[in-house]
């Protein structure tokens, strides 16, 4: 059996509901496995928003749409001069997409992509995988839109696997892997919804999510703040 035939979609979903992570090694075309400890998340009920980065959204500055270009969103996560998402990554997951498990979010200026992520979702969680950027904050915006849709639909954790200077300016925080497992376990029993609001809903940063939501979002005035 070929290595590309392990790789499956139900491998993948079995993989993620366990904390685990593929990343494909460029030079030997390899997939290892990845639990960190301590694994790195986005609370949902308390996202910040840089000033700058609300207005840009508030503007619309850019058009938001979800699994609308997701091979064209994962190869250009891919387009760096090192990467972890190799052709064979980019089979996978694309396996995955068309089974609804993975998604794609784009930003479109002038019917242009301009950036956006990718990731995996499973119950109430969301794996993020990757990011990109074309055109300045266009990946900030993107995950914006991802937080904002994610509580509308009842989602309760964005896994973001590792922590970096760029993502704890919105908030992203690590904890031990033990604790992580415990958020997930809770996270795939919910029934969550995919990109329930409209993007003029999603770029509306001073209504709080719980007047759209499709599903019941917890209470609390971080939507006030933060968005």
């Amino acid at each position: 059996m070929s290595e590309d035939v392990r790789l499956t979609p139900a491998l993948l979903v079995r993989a993620y509901a366990n904390g685990l992570f593929p990343m494909g090694d460029e030079r030997t075309g390899t997939v290892g496995w990845y639990s960190p400890d301590p694994r790195a998340h986005l609370p949902l009920g308390d996202v910040h928003v840089p000033h700058n980065l609300r207005r840009r959204v508030r503007q619309r500055e850019f058009e938001v749409t979800s699994d609308a270009a997701f091979d064209r969103v994962i190869r250009a996560c891919a387009d760096r001069d090192r990467t972890w998402i190799t052709p064979r990554i980019i089979r996978a997951y694309t396996r995955l997409h068309d089974s609804g498990r993975a998604h794609s979010v784009e930003c479109w200026q002038d019917d242009t992509l301009a950036g956006g992520l990718y990731g995996v979702a499973l119950g109430g969680a969301f794996f993020g995988e990757s990011m990109f950027f074309r055109v300045s904050n266009a990946s900030k915006v993107a995950l914006i839109h991802l937080t904002r849709q994610l509580r509308a639909g009842g989602f309760t954790l964005l896994d973001t696997q590792y922590s970096t200077a760029h993502l704890e300016r919105f908030g992203v925080v690590e904890i031990p892997r033990a604790d992580y497992m415990a958020r997930l376990d809770d996270a795939l029993a919910v029934d969550a919804t995919w990109w329930p609001l409209e993007d003029d809903e999603a770029a509306a940063l001073d209504r709080p999510v719980a007047e759209f939501a499709a599903s019941p979002v917890s209470s609390g005035n971080e939507e006030d703040a933060r968005g």
